[in-house]
């Protein structure tokens, strides 16, 4: 039997995301290419972990209650907000699972984050892109935005820092959208999953004044925060109703009891190990730009958080060659062709500490010339 056969046809014309931080499978390749925090995973990870093996003899507590709880603590909200994912890419899977019927409509701007379209598909859900615009900053257009708002769209979805373009936006141009979007009965799904990382996070996140709106679902990670990509933790705050409908689709013992662990103790206890990370961050962001520019390489402003979005073609490179060269030099950089054939000339690569960039930079200086 051709399984393509009898797949759903969504399914069937469906291609597989693609995402950075491939460099591990690759020997002596630094990871450029994905944007976590550079101070690694953190040392006392170990030892959350080994004491949380005592508790897989049996099933994991299926409400994630202590995790959740932690959650709340940090962003000024009740537990009954939280819920808990296998990472945040669980949540973008449950949202559409939850509230969109084949045939709804939902707006996304253009570049972002692949799985939101990808797992909009695979619900049969129709998308209208918002593009962010290299003469814009690639920030959003509130003009733009509101003219694409027709009375037919279900939800729209915003990254913030949006991934790949790195541009943050203010809390108070968040919370206008999500104002204009509840006059007009418009469900909005606010990735932050790279906020943590942005110097000053907690005066731009938006988790706090989901009980304010009747539909605004924030979504989060620690992921990117302490850099464990391999141990998938994630969550979404939102008002109590919308909380219990996604629990309705979340997988039953979704997040195992060592995961469930990991995540309280390093939320309750360990978030000035995010914070230090995101003062570096910020530090040496600013004095990276400083360089590139010196460099001639196409930087429009320094990133607002902690990685950088090129568009290569006033240097007269595309991405995929530069892509081959600096990983000929020892780096591995995104190449945003994946994002659509517009991107074919960008790429993405993240800010790590002073003596791991300098190096970075010295490749890239060689690749351009």
């Amino acid at each position: 039997m051709d399984v393509r056969n009898v797949s759903r046809n969504t399914i069937r014309v469906l291609p597989k995301t693609v995402h950075g931080g491939q460099a591990w499978k690759l020997k002596d390749i630094e990871d450029y290419s994905h944007n976590l925090n550079p101070f690694g995973a953190p040392d006392f990870l170990k030892d959350i972990v080994d004491e949380a093996v005592s508790q897989v003899w049996h099933y994991p507590d299926d409400s994630s209650l202590g995790f959740r709880t932690a959650v709340a603590g940090e962003f000024g909200v009740s537990p009954e907000n939280v819920i808990a994912g296998a990472g945040s890419s669980d949540i973008i899977r449950m949202f559409p699972n939850t509230f969109m019927e084949p045939g709804d409509r939902v707006v996304m701007f253009t570049p972002s984050f692949a799985e939101y379209t990808q797992q909009c598909r695979i619900c049969g859900v129709d998308i209208r892109y918002v593009p962010l615009r290299k003469e814009n900053d690639y920030r959003i257009d509130r003009g733009e935005l509101s003219s694409a708002l027709t009375d037919d769209v279900k939800a729209l979805y915003i990254c913030n820092p949006n991934n790949p373009t790195g541009r943050v936006e203010p809390r108070e141009k968040i919370l206008s959208i999500v104002e204009e979007c509840e006059s007009r009965d418009i469900m909005v799904f606010l990735d932050e999953t790279l906020l943590e990382l942005v110097d000053g996070y907690k005066g731009i996140t938006c988790a706090k004044y989901v009980n304010d709106h009747t539909n605004l679902i924030v979504a989060g990670s620690l992921t990117k925060s302490f850099a464990i990509p391999g141990i998938r933790i994630g969550f979404g705050i939102s008002n109590r109703d919308i909380v219990d409908e996604m629990n309705k689709v979340r997988m039953t013992w979704n997040i195992g009891a060592i995961e469930q662990r990991v995540g309280e103790v390093l939320i309750s206890e360990h978030m000035d190990y995010v914070h230090d990370a995101s003062k570096v961050l910020r530090s040496e962001a600013d004095r990276m730009f400083g360089i590139l520019k010196d460099m001639d390489f196409p930087v429009n402003a320094p990133c607002d958080g902690f990685f950088y979005f090129c568009d290569l073609s006033p240097i007269g490179l595309d991405a995929k060659t530069l892509v081959s060269r600096m990983k000929d030099r020892g780096f591995m950089v995104r190449d945003c062709s994946s994002f659509g054939p517009e991107y074919t000339g960008c790429v993405r690569f993240c800010v790590k500490d002073k003596e791991m960039d300098d190096r970075f930079l010295s490749a890239l200086r060689e690749s351009v010339v």
